[in-house]
């Protein structure tokens, strides 16, 4: 990948400026799915560069900014972190795009928070591009038996042992289509009025 290059003014200003029959934020939640199959065609510099402003605005706690990203393209090292996980990574060998969210836990005590936050800015950001993606929980899972997943992607990647490793965002053009979960469907009565278990009505 070329080094990415950020415009001085406000990219997002710039580019959406433009674009007013772009996706509301409750229009992009009514439809947004984990997409886990993707065309080989590559994303565009110009998006790549549009997500890491998004994930580099994302709120942190006190301003500390634990996170760091490595993003990848190249194919041949995208297949190898397909392999991350006994189950549940292996569709990322399909994505022409990985972004891997890591962070430094001497800089926060709430990184895991600050790292999750992270992962959904990315991922809210590639389906406002029309972007299809899916987040892969790396922290907690294992490779093997033997390996946690964080250490099997530490090694591919050349992370230092301090870093931490909280998940992979896959992202793509979709090459399936899922419709958005109908409001039916939403477990309202997890939701409580001014006490645990009074149920809003």
């Amino acid at each position: 990948m070329e080094c990415l290059t950020f415009p001085k003014q406000n990219a997002f200003a710039a580019k959406y400026k433009k674009r007013r029959d772009e996706m509301s934020f409750f229009e992009l939640i009514q439809q947004r799915r984990s997409v886990r199959k993707y065309q080989s065609k590559p994303v565009e510099q110009e998006k790549v560069a549009l997500i890491i402003e998004a994930v580099l605005r994302a709120p942190s706690s006190r301003s500390l900014n634990p996170w760091e990203f490595i993003v990848v393209d190249n194919q041949d090292t995208i297949k190898k972190l397909a392999a991350a996980k006994e189950h549940g990574s292996s569709f990322l060998a399909g994505a022409p795009l990985a972004i891997v969210v890591c962070a430094d836990p001497k800089k926060c005590d709430v990184w895991i928070e600050d790292t999750s936050i992270a992962t959904t800015f990315i991922s809210l950001a590639a389906e406002s591009l029309r972007l299809g993606n899916c987040w892969v929980q790396i922290r907690e899972r294992m490779h093997s038996a033997e390996k946690t997943s964080e250490a099997f992607v530490r090694d591919v990647l050349g992370i230092p042992e301090d870093v931490k490793v909280e998940s992979i965002v896959a992202i793509g053009y979709p090459d399936e289509r899922k419709e958005g979960h109908h409001k039916e469907e939403l477990q309202f009565e997890k939701v409580f009025a001014n006490e645990y278990g009074s149920v809003c009505n």
